[in-house]
């Protein structure tokens, strides 16, 4: 299994960086590459339904998950957590909210992907892994930015 975490801290409270982070239409804003699209009607909490659509150039990727865990402001940290359903993409991500004091937080993005491809894919993971470490950070501070300005 891989494991990649991710965090940045935002100048902005809990509750506005959570908002951002559960609103899927709008991770495009911010997620570089990706955008978000609900699959079910209810959005919100245990059971909703989402897919991460990928772009580079001609390969798209298509990231079907279920939220598994659902705990909102002012729980501390506020957490979602993902099952990943989808053929090539296997596993759990989480975002997660910590509020650190007046108008500032910490979200922190973890992804736990089972490879495919087995040992072909480890090796993969080895190159890719710093590769998509930065897209993550980078894509959390474009999320921030994003808060920020609001």
């Amino acid at each position: 299994m891989a494991e990649i975490v991710a965090d940045t801290e935002v100048a902005a409270d809990a509750a506005a960086v959570w908002a951002a982070l559960v609103d899927w239409p709008t991770h495009g804003a911010w997620m570089l590459f990706t955008t978000v699209e609900p699959t079910t009607d209810d959005t919100d909490g245990v059971g909703a339904g989402i897919t991460g659509i990928t772009r580079l150039g001609p390969l798209v990727v298509r990231d079907t998950m279920v939220v598994t865990q659902w705990q909102p402001p002012p729980a501390q940290p506020a957490r979602c957590v993902v099952d990943h359903t989808g053929k090539l993409v296997r596993g759990a991500g989480a975002f997660e909210v910590e509020a650190l004091g007046d108008h500032r937080s910490r979200v922190i993005w973890s992804e736990w992907v089972r490879l495919p491809f087995g040992l072909a894919g480890e090796a993969g993971w080895l190159v890719a892994k710093p590769v998509v470490g930065f897209f993550l950070r980078r894509s959390l501070r474009r999320l921030a930015a994003l808060v920020e300005a609001r």
